[in-house]
């Protein structure tokens, strides 16, 4: 096997795809590796530069990839799915990403620090409860003015009931 230069990961919840290739772009490692394996065959190869799709799992792989003295290259999937050269498969999806991470032009994601992450989460949470308020009180809106369910109120109705009221 030659020595891998570029390392490809697709990243998923129980079975990593892996796409690797030496200086001269020839595959040299092509292989699905489990969850609990993903540290140990990573820590085989020789320091190299490896890129996966961003995600919240992929900051936290980028930063135990790079103690091991890895070059970790985040990058959005909307930029990746270019370089697929056929049907979306995660044997596909890391040669792409192998193929995107080597590009002189890509734009890579900054690697987040766990805090990063934890202020990033909080902010998610935040936005999440005030849409459901708003929701709720669109809906509460809709449902005191004579409307029906989420918000959507008939003008003819409301006028109708206006009249009732002052008789």
């Amino acid at each position: 096997m030659e020595k891998v230069t570029t390392l490809g990961i697709d990243l998923a919840k129980r079975v990593f795809a892996l796409h690797g290739v030496d200086g001269a772009g020839r595959v040299g490692l092509r292989k699905t590796v489990r969850r609990e394996h993903l540290m140990q065959t990573v820590a085989a190869l020789p320091p190299c530069l490896i890129g996966m799709e961003a995600c919240s799992g992929a900051h936290e792989w980028a930063r135990r990839f790079q103690e091991l003295g890895h070059t970790v290259r985040l990058m959005a999937p909307v930029f990746v799915a270019p370089y697929r050269k056929s049907g979306k498969n995660d044997g596909n999806d890391a040669e792409a990403i192998c193929e995107a991470v080597a590009r002189p032009n890509m734009r890579f994601v900054p690697i987040k620090s766990a805090e990063q992450q934890a202020v990033l989460a909080l902010h998610r949470v935040r936005q999440g409860w005030i849409e459901e308020r708003t929701a709720t009180i669109s809906e509460r809106i809709g449902v005191e003015r004579g409307g029906e369910h989420h918000g959507q109120v008939d003008p003819q109705r409301n006028r109708e009931d206006r009249r009732c009221q002052h008789l």
